[in-house]
């Protein structure tokens, strides 16, 4: 049977402040965030929420099962 629910994702939190880090060579470079990154998490939430919600009916499947033995 089809599962049917409502979900919401707040906005990814991007840090402002700037962050020492190094390029591929080594070199020190500071980064800055620039703008809001909400797009990134859109190819990634279908597959975050079925394997959730797989997660949670196992578990209800197996406390089911266990509390009848």
């Amino acid at each position: 049977m089809d599962i049917y629910f409502t979900l919401a994702f707040k906005p990814v939190a991007t840090i402002f402040r700037d962050q020492e880090s190094v390029d591929i060579d080594g070199n020190t470079r500071v980064l800055k965030a620039k703008g809001r990154h909400d797009v990134t998490v859109l190819p990634r939430a279908v597959p975050i929420v079925e394997a959730m919600a797989s997660l949670v009916i196992a578990d209800m499947i197996l406390r089911n099962r266990s509390a009848k033995a």
